[in-house]
């Protein structure tokens, strides 16, 4: 059976631009080695890996260098590539079992909204070799469980403005960085940056498994539970946030890019 493999721009609705994913779509698990081997060749910050099972879709995510246990863009671009497809109708919800438990996907409008566990950051000593290596000084530094420093910067100018050096952050034992602020900008509550050299992806362009504790995090500054954001890398994105509960509900639109099969030969083990 033919493997079929599609890049997403996720979090977009224009071509080019939000954070692109390749989800590769198989009718039996694959082995770990050969998943590594494709996401490096894909080159990506990631590629999902999901096949059928039972009602259910089993997930798993990696980048060019390692597996990880959550991923945003990439669980909305396999949701959209499952529609488009017409593997799944598109009024239908979408399940996924994955090491992060069980996630949702569905249509909301001209959006695709996943249901993710809220995840809270709790205040640390910000520690000087990640200060150092942004050359700022954080209003906040906390810590998620997964392993992320949050930090809040004064202003979104501050934000933009980073210029992490990229290899003192590759050293620090952390998963991800992600910088946030309030936003300057019409229509936005918040703009986050986020980086994760040590993962082998420098900078994020839109990370909507950050927003799961981004969320909680503005909601209790903000005081309310509905957000516009915006992560403001060198190709954007928009993200609607949701909170209700101990639950994230992550929104964004997505566009294909390609979709092909691989070559001949070329089998999953």
């Amino acid at each position: 059976m033919a493997i079929l493999v599609m890049q997403v721009d996720a979090f977009t609705d224009q071509l080019f631009a939000g954070n692109p994913a390749a989800v590769v779509i198989l009718d039996k698990p694959a082995e770990e080695d050969w998943m590594q081997k494709v996401a490096a060749e894909m080159n990506l910050s990631e590629t999902a890996f999901l096949h059928r099972q039972e009602e259910e879709f089993a997930l798993r995510w990696f980048t060019p260098v390692t597996e990880v246990e959550l991923c945003g863009h990439a669980t909305l671009a396999a949701a959209h590539a499952l529609w488009e497809c017409g593997i799944v109708p598109p009024e239908e919800e979408i399940s996924f079992t994955t090491k992060s438990g069980v996630l949702k996907a569905k249509k909301k409008e001209n959006l695709i909204e996943m249901d993710f566990p809220a995840e809270l950051a709790s205040p640390v000593p910000a520690p000087p070799e990640l200060l150092g290596a942004l050359e700022i000084r954080p209003k906040y530094t906390g810590k998620t469980g997964t392993g992320d420093y949050l930090l809040e910067v004064e202003s979104e100018e501050v934000l933009r403005d980073l210029k992490p050096d990229f290899a003192k952050l590759a050293v620090l034992p952390v998963r991800g960085v992600c910088v946030t602020s309030r936003s300057s900008t019409n229509g936005f509550d918040f703009v986050s940056r986020y980086f994760a050299p040590r993962l082998g992806i420098n900078e994020d362009p839109v990370t909507g498994s950050a927003h799961s504790f981004l969320g909680p995090y503005w909601g209790v500054r903000l005081e309310k539970d509905d957000f516009l954001a915006c992560q403001a890398s060198a190709r954007g994105g928009v993200l609607r946030v949701r909170l209700s509960g101990n639950r994230v509900y992550i929104g964004g639109e997505a566009v294909t890019v390609f979709k092909g099969e691989f070559a001949g030969g070329f089998t999953c083990g």
